[in-house]
């Protein structure tokens, strides 16, 4: 994510735009709206999943790209009874 200040700032306005890296970690609440979306999207759709918000790969130099195996969040989708 490389705008996520910019989305946030959209979203919660002049106040909100003051909290962001004082209070409020943007990337964060951008990462845990599109989980959201997306577990609401595979209920929709009928689809059962494990979804997993992981800490991204990191350039150690220009040879090599590090993949930490750290796991945010992990939310198991589950099919809403009708």
């Amino acid at each position: 994510m490389t705008n996520a200040r910019e989305v946030m700032r959209e979203r919660l306005g002049p106040l909100g735009d003051r909290l962001l890296g004082k209070v409020l970690d943007a990337e964060a609440q951008v990462e845990k709206a599109l989980i959201q979306e997306m577990e609401l999207s595979f209920q929709e759709f009928g689809i059962q999943a494990r979804i997993l918000s992981v800490e991204g790969p990191k350039l150690r130099d220009e040879n090599h790209l590090d993949f930490p195996i750290k796991v945010r969040e992990a939310r198991d989708v589950h099919l809403k009874d009708e």
